[in-house]
């Protein structure tokens, strides 16, 4: 019977992002994303009115949070949110109220040092959504360890889903939950064998009702090339569903990672080092026809893209 269910379950999922209903990738927020060198993990919150991304420089050695907001459909200038700019901040994620934000950072635990640690998950608050956040805070044990913690999700459970690059085991990176039970987070378990592997998993969105999880993995055989998105979803008996690569409308032969989805209108918004850029032409560049190749959007830098899934 549990077979019969998994076969159904994984037939059903080709009609809910049919790949023949995936419309075409398109940059998102292109006129801002083209102001920062890489970007990143983008949060967006639940009126679609404010949008959190990391902004990297060239090398990936400095990372920090910008938020743009809009008002009567216009975008603000983009700006580094009150908290960040110090330390390598990035992987944002909003509260379903857009109270509360998430986020990975290397800075101390004390706010009086400069010395940064290993990465941790940390969030800060606000009263309202025209009010300032708060100091960052710790989320502590059991989700912080001497590891590193990365791309935290809240779902309406209150569970957390990461990543953890747990060395202890000898292993890549895996996605592990840490489920809210009482009030309080328990110990982090890794996902299954249908999400994990021997190999590199990391950077996963889970549905607010843990229904699905798309999440990168790292050159996985029969894969497009580097880091590709792949979907699972949850059985009535909580099991995941094997995994599968959400195709080549989305992937592309270079990096391919952080997602978000936007539920209420079915978006998928990613990160792709994705590159259109010719490496001949037929005929010889002037000066500005070179640096226009240099700045288009898919050049082979981080930049962020949407697709419908479907209609």
């Amino acid at each position: 019977m549990k077979l019969i269910f998994t076969f159904l379950l994984l037939t059903f999922s080709t009609y809910l992002f049919p790949q023949s209903e995936i419309s075409k990738v398109e940059p998102f927020l292109a006129s801002i994303i083209s102001q920062f060198p890489n970007v990143r993990d983008i949060a967006i919150s639940n009126d679609k009115n404010e949008v959190v991304f990391s902004a990297q420089s060239y090398m990936g050695d400095l990372s920090a949070l910008i938020s743009v907001k809009k008002t009567n459909n216009t975008w603000s200038t983009p700006e580094i949110v009150s908290f960040s700019g110090q330390f390598f901040d990035l992987e944002p994620y909003f509260s379903s109220d857009g109270l509360t934000l998430y986020f990975v950072s290397n800075r101390p635990l004390d706010s009086s040092l400069s010395t940064i640690k290993d990465f941790d998950i940390w969030y800060v608050k606000r009263d309202n959504l025209n009010s300032k956040w708060s100091s960052p805070i710790n989320m502590g044990s059991p989700i912080n360890t001497v590891m590193d913690e990365f791309y935290p999700v809240i779902t309406d459970s209150g569970n957390l889903y990461f990543t953890l690059d747990n060395q202890a085991l000898k292993q890549k990176d895996n996605i592990y939950v840490s489920e809210f039970i009482n009030g309080k987070y328990t110990e982090p378990k890794q996902l299954s064998s249908s999400i994990n592997s021997d190999g590199y998993e990391f950077n996963a969105f889970v549905a607010r009702d843990e229904s699905y999880i798309i999440y990168t993995c790292y050159n996985r055989e029969g894969g497009f090339g580097s880091g590709d998105l792949y979907i699972s979803y949850k059985s009535d008996n909580g099991d995941w569903t094997p995994s599968k690569n959400m195709g080549d409308k989305i992937n592309s032969d270079k990096m391919d990672y952080c997602p978000f989805v936007d539920e209420t209108s079915n978006t998928l918004y990613f990160t792709s080092k994705r590159n259109s850029v010719l490496t001949t032409s037929e005929k010889q560049l002037t000066t500005v026809d070179l640096l226009a190749k240099f700045n288009t959007y898919e050049n082979g830098l981080s930049r962020l893209y949407k697709v419908l899934l479907n209609d």
